[in-house]
């Protein structure tokens, strides 16, 4: 080939579009079918090495690792018996390299043989030419900066000598290749770095890259500014120290840098002020690595959290919060009474609650419950409390610190009751609330019993006063409290054990003037206190919610009492008391059916008593109940009435049997006119509303005079007949009716 042909052949690959493009493969294509062109019945090809041989640092050791396992990629290879495309069968050829192979093309860029199998190099390193046949062949390196990445091979299947001026063309033909290597080696190199600076430019997070040796920010996304409002050209190639996280707290970069130098990641998160003074929450990771001139860099990816703190500070409020009030609920509050050793607990109750809730609707209620509150936190901030909180749906508590006198605390209370009490306007109605307040010193009760407990008992006894509704728990209450808590605790075993006992109160017809009926009465047989009455019991059986188990007793007992009577053909009324927590049980009507079936009770013959209040509790559900008993043929009877808070509107609703006038109005009609005129009107009021009335508590001869006057039905007091035991009423009473 002539100079004029050489340079010709390189000016094509040189100008050629795949050449210029980086295209090593399109451009191997090129070099092979030209070279092949003018070396007639010649292979040539075009391997890459897997590996880059770097000859500054060896990958083998001539002592111990004689040979080399690497592969050689074939790219391109064209042949003399086929010029029209490449072979790809011969793609990957795995080989033990001799390592005099490599070391000659580094030395001398190229080795050229007229008989492979007089070389050793060669016919030791590839298999490729045994397979093939090949006797002479010129492999020339690809090699860029130092580095060989392949080899150009022109190969002969017979002997060839080789002339330098085709050695030569061959070299800066590989001096191509390797130029279109370097090419696409940048055309790589330059996309990979565009696309990952458009994958960060995109993201979400804040990508920042700092390097640590001079504390200069050398780049950071937009994503940044975004989230702390500082514009990127404030931040990228200037001081680390304008980030919010070390503005703020300049002390936690000492501490990123020492954990970077131990070659640790640094995750955290930390609240951080804008420079508009808004705060927000940062998650960051920072993870430290080093570039191949030795340069120190931390990568650090962060983002804002705010949302996510702000979400579980929602869930921990709601969670230690009254939704209603916004005061601190019982959970939260509860902890932090039982880890008071002194203060003062105030318990505030409002009287009427449920009632007003029931007639005004829950909206009304809600909003009383707010105003409430209102006064209440008000009231702890004037006067330094611990905390306040809302325990019940009518109950809150004030913790305060203990410093005061009794005096004083006197007062205090005395304030916070006016407080309370003042009107206020809802809907535009005016409302007088009634609170009751139990004040308990904690110092004096905190080494035995829980000061909550005390502050309920205590209650208890504020809402019973006449006016001012507030009592101190004191030694008396502590010592009823110590009562209660023993006759609890023995009220379990005298379930168990049978120790009540049922007694009946005579009924007195005034129309007959015969005995027509009965109420039970539980009297309790204690092994050590004797015979008790309800009053010693029967509340704190509410209280623990035993009264079910109680009332179910009785309930039973006397219905089974009845159906002796009325096996003996004794046409007479049993009444049975029903406490509220019984009532609203839920079972109720199901235990009253299963008995009137069992013993097989008369219609009409059971009638159940309970108080107006206790009725007012739950209308729609009270109700309700009373319409399925009075089905079922079982009476119902108002209790003291005239001592509730009922209402008409509601009474009228319910299919009462009979009321019951309160003893505290029969006790003074000698010499009460106004009693007089109340009993009366109840009486008129009954007969109007074809009600059964009978009077409670008669023990004189004028009263019950003044009552068969007014027309009163029946009546049952000491004037008759106490309660006594079955036996001593079946001689008293049976025996008169025969």
């Amino acid at each position: 080939m002539t100079q004029e042909q050489n340079q010709h052949l390189l000016e094509l690959i040189v100008n050629s579009s795949a050449k210029q493009q980086g295209n090593f493969t399109k451009t191997s294509e090129l070099v092979s079918r030209l070279l092949q062109q003018h070396f007639v019945d010649s292979t040539v090809s075009v391997w890459l090495f897997d590996e880059k041989l770097d000859s500054a640092e060896p990958l083998y050791d001539a002592q111990q690792n004689p040979s080399l396992s690497c592969s050689k990629r074939l790219i391109s290879h064209y042949s003399g018996c086929d010029n029209n495309r490449p072979i790809s069968s011969l793609s990957t050829v795995q080989s033990g390299i001799n390592i005099c192979y490599f070391d000659e093309l580094k030395n001398h860029r190229y080795i050229a043989t007229n008989n492979i199998s007089h070389d050793n190099q060669l016919i030791h390193s590839f298999d490729y030419y045994g397979v093939n046949h090949i006797v002479s062949t010129l492999n020339v390196a690809i090699r860029i900066n130092g580095h060989i990445e392949g080899v150009l091979a022109i190969d002969f299947k017979s002997s060839f000598e080789w002339q330098l001026e085709q050695i030569q063309i061959a070299i800066q033909c590989a001096d191509q290749l390797a130029l279109t290597l370097a090419t696409r080696y940048s055309y790589d190199k330059s996309e990979q770095i565009h696309l990952l600076r458009n994958a960060a430019e995109h993201s979400e997070h804040v990508v920042m890259i700092v390097n640590t040796d001079t504390l200069v920010v050398d780049y950071v996304n937009f994503a940044h500014q975004r989230m702390t409002g500082l514009l990127r050209s404030d931040i990228e190639h200037q001081s680390v120290m304008n980030l919010d996280i070390f503005r703020n707290k300049p002390d936690v970069l000492q501490h990123i840098l020492a954990k970077l130098a131990n070659n640790e990641s640094v995750i955290g998160d930390i609240k951080l002020k804008r420079v508009d003074g808004k705060q927000y929450w940062l998650h960051y990771h920072i993870t430290g690595f080093m570039t191949e001139q030795g340069h120190h860099y931390a990568l650090v990816s962060s983002y804002d959290i705010s949302s996510e703190f702000e979400h579980q500070a929602d869930l921990e409020h709601l969670a230690w919060h009254c939704s209603l009030t916004g005061l601190h609920n019982r959970s939260f509050f509860t902890p932090l009474l039982d880890k008071a050793q002194d203060g003062i607990l105030l318990l505030v109750d409002l009287l009427g609650f449920k009632r007003f809730n029931d007639t005004h609707g829950h909206e009304q209620g809600d909003s009383l419950l707010i105003e409430v509150a209102r006064r209440l936190k008000h009231f702890a901030a004037n006067y330094k409390a611990i905390d306040v909180a809302r325990i019940g749906s009518d109950e809150f508590c004030i913790l305060l610190p203990h410093m005061m006198s009794a005096q004083d605390l006197d007062e205090l209370v005395s304030k916070l009751i006016t407080n309370l009490s003042a009107s206020m306007i809802i809907n535009r109605e005016k409302v007088e609330p009634k609170p009751a307040i139990a004040i308990v010193d904690i110092g004096s009760v905190i080494d035995l019993f829980a000061p909550l407990s005390c502050a309920d008992i205590a209650l208890q006894y504020a809402k019973k006063q006449s006016n001012g509704y507030y009592q101190f728990f004191n030694e008396e209450l502590l010592q009823q409290f110590k009562n209660n808590a023993e006759i609890e605790k023995d009220l379990q075993s005298a379930i168990k054990g049978r120790q009540f006992e049922l007694y009946y109160q005579p009924l007195m017809d005034y129309q007959s003037h015969q005995y027509a009926g009965a109420e039970a009465l539980i009297r309790w047989n204690h092994p050590r206190k004797g015979v008790l009455y309800p009053g010693a019991f029967i509340e704190i059986a509410e209280q623990s919610g035993m009264i079910n188990a109680v009332g179910s007793w009785v309930l039973e007992t006397a219905c089974k009492q009845l159906n002796l009577w009325q096996h003996k053909n004794v046409d007479i009324t049993m009444h049975v008391n029903v406490a509220a927590r019984q009532f609203f049980s839920g079972d109720l009507f199901e235990q009253v059916w299963d008995l009137l079936t069992r013993y097989r009770i008369k219609p009409r013959s059971l009638i159940l008593e309970i108080t107006e209040t206790e009725l007012m509790g739950d209308i729609r559900y009270a109700i309700n109940l009373c319409h399925e008993l009075a089905d079922l043929g079982v009476g119902i009877a108002i209790d003291d009435f005239g001592t509730g808070y009922s209402s008409m509107k509601y009474l009228k609703q319910f299919p009462i049997t009979k009321l019951k006038i309160d003893r505290s109005f029969i006790m003074d009609i000698s010499s009460s006119k106004q009693s007089r005129e109340i009993v009366s009107a109840i009486i008129a009021m009954a007969k109007a509303l074809n009600m059964s009335i009978t009077a409670e508590g008669v023990e004189t001869i004028e009263q019950a005079a003044f009552l068969e006057k007014m027309m009163c039905d029946q009546a049952q007091g000491y004037l008759y007949s106490p309660a006594i035991r079955v036996n001593d009423f079946n001689d008293l009473v049976l025996n008169s009716l025969h």
